[in-house]
């Protein structure tokens, strides 16, 4: 086993012992696969830190009607701000993340504050840059991540500092309200030079399709 592997093997094994994770000097293109946890049934779930508000019944009687993904959760459009979406839970110091340490695909420092938190989504469906809240929970949360189990769908992945926070999240359908949309422009450059990634490649052929009216959405 040479130097590299074993460097590597090394912190994957120490990495559950720290509670938050180091940073990276520098940003690669990411291919994570986001790990499906422990399912909750219960979008109020208050297991752990996180309280959660049920998505109104008005909007989940309205989502019915919707086209689905392959969740069998509702598509929407870009005016619809109030949605219902299918959330799941990621970390820095999981096997496929951890070479990416705490910066997350946008170049940034992943963040887990009372005030700001990150997220991951397909960045199609949800620009880089995109604010948004969860119902219940007083936290604004940022698009600035991607995973490729995300691509062609609405799912949202929650960053948590931790393992124990990252299983205690789970995988739960919440509310949302849209804040502010973020830039596809700002999309399409990032993964205009990751295109060797099947997944990052899927996601810009999205957005060019979705030009112009992606155009309208950003400027926003």
């Amino acid at each position: 086993m040479n130097f590299p592997i074993r460097l590597k093997l090394a912190a994957v094994l120490l990495a559950p012992f720290f509670g938050s994770c180091a940073s990276s000097p520098s940003v690669v293109s990411k291919g994570k696969t986001v790990t499906q946890n422990v399912s909750f049934a219960a979008a109020g779930d208050t297991r752990g830190s996180f309280s959660i508000d049920t998505p109104t019944a008005s909007l989940l009687a309205a989502a019915a009607s919707k086209p689905k993904d392959k969740h069998s959760m509702p598509v929407y459009t870009y005016s619809e701000r109030n949605r219902v979406v299918r959330t799941t839970a990621y970390t820095c110091s999981e096997d496929d993340h951890i070479e990416y340490g705490s910066k997350s695909a946008a170049g940034t420092d992943l963040q887990y504050s009372d005030r700001v938190r990150s997220a991951a989504a397909d960045w199609s469906f949800y620009p880089v840059g995109t604010v948004f809240r969860i119902k219940g929970m007083p936290q604004l949360y940022v698009i600035d991540d991607y995973g490729s189990a995300l691509t062609g769908t609405g799912t949202i992945d929650m960053y948590q500092p931790s393992r124990d926070l990252m299983n205690k999240w789970g995988r739960r359908n919440v509310e949302i309200s849209i804040v502010r949309w973020g830039s596809f422009t700002r999309s399409a450059e990032l993964l205009s030079g990751r295109t060797k990634f099947a997944h990052c490649s899927q996601m810009l052929a999205n957005i060019n399709r979705q030009q112009k009216q992606s155009g309208a959405v950003a400027a926003r």
